[in-house]
């Protein structure tokens, strides 16, 4: 009889890494643009460029990252020193401010203050998307298929929670925290929580003892996910890579503006914001707990295109939600837009813990590194360089324009259009599934 339970070591491992890894990256994805767009410049082509420039460096360095923790043996330096001095970087950007930059550099012109601030927080993003990339991307995600075994299905289950947990804490309540701390104080919290959960790394994290050094070129393992021979042995593995591109790319036309579209199209402060996310996500996590366990051993790509479509009409239903109900009661407007993106957040959810599941199961163990940069490009790269792009040219093509009183330049408004064209383009994903649904073999 198989062995299906983990040690409680394993299980605080996979839980603090799990949960403290997706609020980092939650708080990147919220409140970075927020940031920038709220004490900056109200410029969405700022926020578009620094996602698509952080998805590049995500995919590179998780590249090079899963084959070095391959080669050398070795999870856990990976992912405790990762940690470490992601909490820094992330800490680091308290100290970024409009004000600070014409003081380190003695200039006074606003249009370069701006400039010069933007680039600071750009680079500065870049930095820790790379400790972030190669503690949780290639190294921790690799930790979790080489511990979990017999039980990986019970540990993904919790792991897929995580997203959700992780948005429920940092779009609900971290709001709150920079309506009483500002944004420093949101980065300087999060920071050392991730520090300190890197510091514990070191003295919890043990990597499985068949984990062993690989002799094999490191040439021949950065080109091993793009060999015709992997591929083809692999179909069904990379039409799932596939699936996570398209949802990504869907996703990545509405996400990256989502706070700043509530804020200034629907005219929702920070704490009204924060509610309408809070519910939201609380009540997807119920929805997930409630489904988790009417889905054990049922057929996943069956599930994978039910929510698919669930989350194509979430999409839809949004958009029409904000289009209708602009400028009425502001209680009737974020009860509606609070239901539309229940549905969203269910489908948005679901689809990607079922795509996770299938891609870690599918993912041969013994190669298990080589292959997180290429689950990378479709998870990150190509979501992120494409998805952004495509919601700021609906962003300039809708012309919700006004004025910034802070430099005088023109701020583009989010518009509902992001979501029904995200909608449209998550269309693609059934080309994917139905080719597996054929019979398509790994």
């Amino acid at each position: 009889m198989k062995n299906h339970s983990l040690s409680g070591r394993l299980w605080f491992v996979l839980i603090l890494f799990g949960l403290v890894g997706q609020i980092a990256w939650s708080v990147e994805n919220i409140y970075f643009n927020l940031f920038i767009y709220n004490t900056i410049s109200k410029s969405t082509s700022s926020v578009t460029l620094m996602v698509q420039l952080s998805g590049i460096v995500a995919t590179f360095i998780t590249l090079i990252a899963g084959i070095l923790s391959d080669k050398l043996g070795n999870r856990k330096y990976f992912i405790s020193l990762g940690y470490l001095f992601w909490g820094l970087l992330t800490l680091s950007f308290a100290f970024v401010s409009k004000e600070n930059t014409s003081l380190w550099f003695g200039i006074s012109d606003e249009v370069k203050i701006v400039q010069l601030t933007i680039a600071i927080v750009i680079t500065l993003d870049c930095i820790m998307t790379a400790f972030g990339s190669t503690a949780n991307d290639a190294a921790f995600n690799a930790f979790v298929t080489d511990n979990t075994g017999d039980a990986r299905s019970l540990a993904e289950g919790v792991l897929s929670a995580m997203p959700l947990l992780a948005m429920l804490i940092v779009a609900g309540g971290f709001g709150l925290i920079v309506n009483a701390l500002g944004y420093p104080g949101l980065f300087v919290g999060v920071g050392t929580l991730m520090s300190l959960s890197g510091i514990l790394g070191l003295f919890f994290i043990k990597d499985n003892p068949n984990l062993t050094k690989q002799n094999s070129d490191f040439i021949s393992d950065l080109v091993y996910g793009f060999k015709k021979t992997v591929i083809l042995n692999h179909k069904r593995l990379y039409l799932y890579f596939l699936a996570m591109g398209i949802y990504g790319v869907a996703s990545q036309i509405y996400m990256p503006y989502l706070i700043i579209f509530m804020q200034e199209y629907l005219n929702f402060d920070a704490i009204q914001y924060s509610i309408v996310l809070a519910c939201v996500i609380l009540g997807a996590s119920v929805i997930t707990i409630f489904l988790g366990k009417r889905f054990d051993g049922k057929d996943k790509d069956k599930l994978l295109f039910q929510f698919s479509a669930i989350y194509i009409f979430g999409m839809v239903s949004l958009y029409f939600v904000a289009k209708t109900t602009k400028g009425n009661n502001i209680t009737l407007v974020m009860l509606l837009v609070g239901i539309t993106s229940l549905i969203l957040i269910t489908g948005f959810v679901q689809v990607l813990a079922l795509l996770g599941a299938q891609i870690r199961d599918f993912t041969p163990i013994e190669n298990t590194g080589k292959l997180q940069g290429i689950r990378m490009i479709f998870f990150v790269l190509i979501p992120m360089f494409i998805g952004p792009m495509i919601g700021q040219k609906i962003n300039e093509t809708t012309n919700l324009t006004y004025i910034d009183t802070a430099n005088g330049s023109v701020a583009h408004v989010p518009s509902p259009e992001i979501f029904i064209t995200g909608a449209l383009f998550c269309l693609l994903i059934f080309y994917p599934l139905t080719m597996i649904k054929r019979g398509i073999q790994n």
